[in-house]
């Protein structure tokens, strides 16, 4: 097990876990931070699926499936504020893919927001894999481990 004293100061593990906020902070700063990150979870989708079928010109630019990675990594980077349990840190993540299946399914009148392409994919793979791998990653350094 990993902890603060068995590192020096300048190690990965000692830097990364100086983003975390204070312990006695108010639970309902906590509670606030944690529901505007959901909320932003669903805002982001929101705009990625509405730019996702962006062309220049007659090329398809899914420059919003691309920015879905840094973007989810960041909400997820954000929960790790509040929380050193990985299956709450990744909780935007799963808001995120809950309403990328809202838009993948048929609206009320037949309406589907995102198609059956690679685009889609792509949006799907960006969002879910990048936070997916940093928390991967996070697991492995020791930085959930009680």
């Amino acid at each position: 097990m990993v902890t603060d004293s068995d590192q020096p100061a300048g190690t990965p593990t000692a830097v990364l876990r100086s983003v975390r906020l204070p312990a006695r902070l108010d639970p309902v700063i906590s509670g606030l931070i944690v529901v505007l990150l959901l909320v932003d979870a669903l805002i982001t989708l929101a705009l990625e699926v509405l730019f996702l079928p962006l062309y220049v010109g007659a090329v398809a630019l899914p420059v919003a499936a691309l920015l879905a990675a840094p973007i989810n990594v960041g909400l997820v980077y954000g929960m790790e504020s509040v929380t050193s349990r990985l299956g709450f840190a990744f909780a935007p993540i799963v808001v995120w893919v809950f309403g990328f299946l809202v838009a993948a399914s048929r609206g009320p009148g037949g309406d589907v927001l995102l198609g059956s392409d690679g685009r889609t994919l792509l949006l799907l793979a960006c969002g879910v894999l990048a936070p997916a791998a940093y928390l991967y990653y996070r697991s492995n350094v020791g930085l959930f481990r009680t």
